[in-house]
């Protein structure tokens, strides 16, 4: 089974930071976190992560966030440290979950949970009702779509919630829910990043 994480362009050029993140803000700011070398590993850029917190910085305190494909779990990590209630992090490469773990017995946090799992079978199982949704997934397989779908079709959104898309630029992004009011887009490099609120029907 293919990892759902994703690898940073400059990996190859920067060997010897490429596996740390640096927490932006909030109650762990300036932390810096580890992050497993896999294949197809691409963490959100900081100054994507300082956009985004900015976009969402009246909803994040006391939320309910899913981060779906979580890779080395930036986005995750920020909301927590900026006052989220409580984080799930889905990741199905074993090895990326290991670092995600323990980077949360790093920070003594017991607001992130970790499960190590495709994001597909997760959704298919019991739904939980979150307010945040964080969704970037690998780019060129065809996921973000679907993923979309499932998040509305299957009960695991609140009622107004937000959710994080990061995809490609150029992604046919024509079958989002309906019910999805694009908020906020912008691009950064070759990434088309974008804020929804889900409406409630």
């Amino acid at each position: 089974m293919p990892s759902y994480c994703k690898r940073s362009q400059s990996a190859k050029r920067n060997k010897s930071v490429q596996n740390k993140l640096r927490i932006i803000a909030g109650e762990w700011r300036g932390r810096n976190l580890r992050f497993t070398d896999a294949p197809g590993l691409r963490p959100t850029p900081a100054r994507v992560r300082e956009t985004l917190f900015n976009w969402l910085r009246s909803d994040i305190f006391g939320s309910r966030c899913l981060d779906l494909y979580s890779g080395s779990g930036a986005l995750g990590f920020e909301a927590a440290s900026r006052g989220a209630k409580a984080v799930v992090q889905i990741e199905n490469n074993p090895q990326a979950c290991r670092y995600l773990k323990e980077n949360t017995v790093v920070l003594s946090t017991d607001r992130i949970k970790i499960v190590n799992q495709d994001v597909f079978r997760y959704l298919a199982g019991d739904a939980e009702s979150f307010d945040l949704v964080f969704l970037d997934p690998p780019f060129g397989k065809g996921l973000a779509v679907q993923t979309c779908q499932w998040l509305e079709d299957k009960g695991w959104l609140s009622a107004g919630a937000k959710i994080y898309l990061e995809t490609e630029i150029g992604l046919d992004l024509t079958d989002i829910p309906e019910n999805w009011r694009l908020l906020k887009d912008k691009t950064a490099g070759e990434v088309a990043y974008r804020l929804y609120e889900r409406l409630a029907e």
